[in-house]
């Protein structure tokens, strides 16, 4: 499905998935996972490359997921570059976590460096290949595409996956998002790509598929905000709990009434419900849908 110079690595739903590119002078790796991976990031980056040093570092967009293991190949590699998305660079530069939404998701990321940004409709040589670069707002208002022409390969990131895409981080923040995933479908679909590499998930080449399930998703909840708000909500929970792995159930009650994006969700669709009840009974739908559970007055990532 991909030519041997890509070699894909899929993850599990904590750290992204990531693309080894291996030309015969050039190396480059497209997305380094989550913090606490990072170790095994740079075991499996190193067990690949069978030698070779990591010449590039390439991030689609700055999520926590896709960038955590940023630090740790740049203190493993030192002549690495480092080129993320134009829209990151500032809030890179001053190392602003509100911006760059660890602060309000709760999440962690160690602070990395970059080198150069990837400018869309610039075509950028990585891997001994030319991809061309595309601004592909909507889960992420400064993530990118990366497309190769000649393989039809496509890195999507989280816009789109064999079964959906990427919680749209604007909704949350109560921004507008939901047309931007839209045209951000529409141009994946203009591409035509053969086989496409998602940000989570296995790689994929039935595009048709995917784009009907995305926009069906998609339509769902441009028709039924409550129903993004909720499900973001409850990723935002697991995507902690994934993170910490268990810890008391009032600890989480306490830490979902401190973070940002979770009041401002609340603030804008759940007001007549007090935080802690709405997060309350957030926590125990993911419970019975077997994400989490409960152990006396403990709550475990499964």
């Amino acid at each position: 499905m991909l030519p041997s110079d890509m070699q894909f690595i899929e993850r599990g739903w904590l750290s992204s998935n990531s693309l080894l590119l291996t030309g015969p002078d050039d190396t480059a790796l497209v997305d380094s996972g989550y913090h606490t991976h990072a170790a095994q990031t740079l075991a499996l980056v190193q067990h690949a490359l069978q030698g070779r040093t990591l010449n590039t570092l390439i991030n689609t967009h700055l999520h926590s997921d896709h960038c955590g293991g940023n630090a740790a190949l740049q203190s493993a590699y030192a002549h690495l570059r480092t080129v993320i998305p134009p829209g990151c660079a500032q809030a890179v530069r001053q190392w602003d976590e509100d911006g760059l939404t660890y602060k309000p998701t709760g999440q962690s990321c160690p602070r990395f460096v970059f080198d150069e940004t990837l400018q869309p409709g610039s075509p950028f040589l990585a891997g001994g290949r030319l991809w061309d670069i595309h601004a592909a707002p909507g889960h992420d208002p400064d993530s990118v595409l990366l497309y190769q022409a000649d393989t039809g390969v496509l890195l999507s990131a989280d816009a789109l996956w064999e079964n959906g895409f990427g919680v749209v981080f604007p909704e949350m923040y109560g921004e507008p998002g939901f047309d931007d995933v839209g045209l951000t479908l529409d141009l994946i679909e203009q591409l035509e790509p053969r086989t496409i590499v998602p940000g989570h998930g296995r790689v994929f080449t039935d595009l048709s598929g995917a784009l009907a399930r995305a926009r069906e998703r998609l339509m769902i909840f441009r028709d039924q905000p409550l129903k993004h708000a909720s499900h973001a909500a409850k990723v935002l929970i697991k995507f902690h709990l994934m993170a910490i792995q268990r810890c008391p159930v009032e600890a989480l009650l306490d830490w979902t009434e401190d973070s940002g994006y979770l009041k401002t969700l609340h603030a804008a669709h759940y007001p007549h419900q007090a935080i802690r009840e709405w997060t309350s009974g957030l926590m125990e739908a993911l419970v019975r849908s077997g994400a989490l559970s409960r152990q006396d007055q403990w709550v475990v990532n499964v």
